[in-house]
């Protein structure tokens, strides 16, 4: 297998590969400044690991326009 699996990635890795606290975390996702979060299920949310990858490798450039497409279906988690 040449290719490798796009991973989920949970908040508790997120925090931790990116440094950021949850409160700015989602503050940035808020912004377009980070990648969205994927629903997984009813109450459970990750990220893409190559979008976390992305955003890691230019933090001050990256905008969520460049985000990984998602799957059809897939919802987004957020404020309503």
């Amino acid at each position: 297998m040449s290719e490798q699996l796009d991973r989920i990635l949970r908040i508790r890795t997120v925090l931790d590969c990116t440094g950021l606290t949850r409160s700015t975390l989602y503050r940035k996702i808020e912004a377009g400044t980070f990648p969205r979060q994927i629903t997984i299920s009813a109450r459970c949310v990750g990220w893409r690991e190559r979008a976390v990858r992305e955003w890691l490798a230019n933090p001050y450039f990256y905008e969520a326009a460049n985000d990984l497409a998602e799957p059809s279906g897939v919802a987004r988690h957020g404020k309503r």
